[in-house]
């Protein structure tokens, strides 16, 4: 099942949507940097970028069916992938693929209301279900709790970009486009890596502070990191970032294994 030829090529062909997700959220943050950002600044203002593009709606669908084709090649590859490794890490393995299923087809059904015309605001919901849970009886706990599993998240990324742990994961018959796909992947797993970290630490603060305006997930990490001095130089470091991991995930089109 996991080395079906046409899983693989949609595989492949997907990788190509979700770099050019990463290029449209790269360019949210820019205009973040340079006060003209009027998306979001998370993957709902980079669909909404998309769209706003010549063909967008046709570029969108792309996007969407690229997402799709992902996290069904993560849903096979975490019931029946992982076979090159045993044990512990084969679970470890199964469990990471179930979770990247989650990711990607919660961004393809936001591709998908961008796309029918239902918009709604990522960082609003977010904002809205910090708010309720604080309400609740030890509310604060839960969601600081949760800022610490983004916030670990958000090191583990940054770790296992300049580790280049994800090197293990791609296949090249010879010298030709390893070091560009290895300095890629470095630099852009640890700008996201970053990028997370922040989102960790306003949950954090936003749980100690009782103020769930803080929660606004990566809308709110883009926008406190432009408040700092020298934001707009850091702000446009993660831009750039962003854009060296769509250039990691065009090269996974090509070079990522994507069987077994």
């Amino acid at each position: 099942m996991t080395n079906n030829d046409l899983l693989k090529y949609l595989t492949r062909v997907g990788f190509i949507g979700y770099g050019l997700l990463h290029l449209a959220l790269a360019w949210v943050a820019a205009q973040i940097a340079f006060g003209q950002g009027g998306e979001e600044g998370d993957q709902s203002g980079a669909f909404q970028k998309l769209a706003e593009q010549p063909f967008g709606e046709v570029l969108l669908w792309f996007v969407l069916i690229c997402l799709v084709a992902l996290a069904l090649w993560q849903a096979i590859l975490a019931i029946w992938g992982h076979t090159d490794v045993e044990g512990k890490e084969r679970v470890m393995e199964r469990v990471s693929s179930g979770a990247r299923v989650v990711v990607y087809a919660v961004l393809a059904f936001t591709a998908g209301k961008v796309l029918f015309g239902a918009p709604s605001s990522s960082a609003q919901q977010q904002q809205e279900a910090a708010a309720g849970i604080m309400a609740k009886p030890a509310g604060e706990w839960l969601v600081g709790l949760a800022g610490v599993v983004v916030l670990g998240f958000g090191i583990g990324m940054l770790w296992y970009g300049l580790k280049r742990k994800f090197a293990k994961k791609l296949h090249f018959a010879g010298p030709r486009g390893h070091e560009a796909a290895t300095r890629a992947g470095q630099i852009g797993y640890a700008a996201k890596g970053v990028a997370f970290g922040i989102v960790g630490y306003l949950l954090i603060e936003a749980a100690v502070k009782n103020d769930p305006q803080k929660s606004r997930g990566l809308d709110a990490a883009l926008h406190t990191l432009a408040g700092q001095p020298y934001g707009k130089f850091l702000l446009l470091a993660v831009a750039l970032g962003v854009v060296a991991f769509a250039v990691y995930c065009f090269f996974q089109a090509k070079y990522r294994k994507v069987g077994s």
